[in-house]
């Protein structure tokens, strides 16, 4: 499985972005998705998850309310949308794949990951 993501760039705060993550896959649709930041010095860390299908969700509690996760299966697509981003929102993000919901939602249950896409929000 190969991820590419794409949609990173510099904003300024309160401002919009939305990164999609395609993969080369025959079976998109049997991964749960997630998105991860790695913010420079830090660990990296969840952001959201969806399911196969799309049915379940998860954010993180930094992130809910301003960020929405969503997939097109049709498309081999995962997208993330980011609304009122906000400085500390700056890292590297990267889309990963996972057999299963549960295992999306950490860095230690992804099975595949993408390369990194940078994301800076200036105040």
């Amino acid at each position: 499985v190969q991820l590419q993501a794409s949609g990173g760039g510099l904003v300024q705060a309160g401002g919009s972005l939305r990164l999609s993550c395609v993969a080369s896959v025959r079976t998109f649709s049997s991964y749960a998705m997630g998105w991860f930041r790695q913010a420079p010095g830090k660990e990296r860390d969840t952001v959201a998850a969806i399911s196969w299908n799309g049915g379940s969700t998860y954010y993180a509690d930094s992130v809910k309310g301003r960020f929405t996760i969503s997939r097109d299966n049709a498309r081999n697509t995962v997208y993330l949308q980011m609304n009122s981003l906000k400085p500390e929102d700056t890292a590297v993000y990267y889309c990963a794949a996972s057999s299963n919901f549960r295992r999306s939602k950490v860095k230690e249950g992804v099975d595949y990951w993408g390369k990194g896409t940078l994301v800076t929000v200036s105040s």
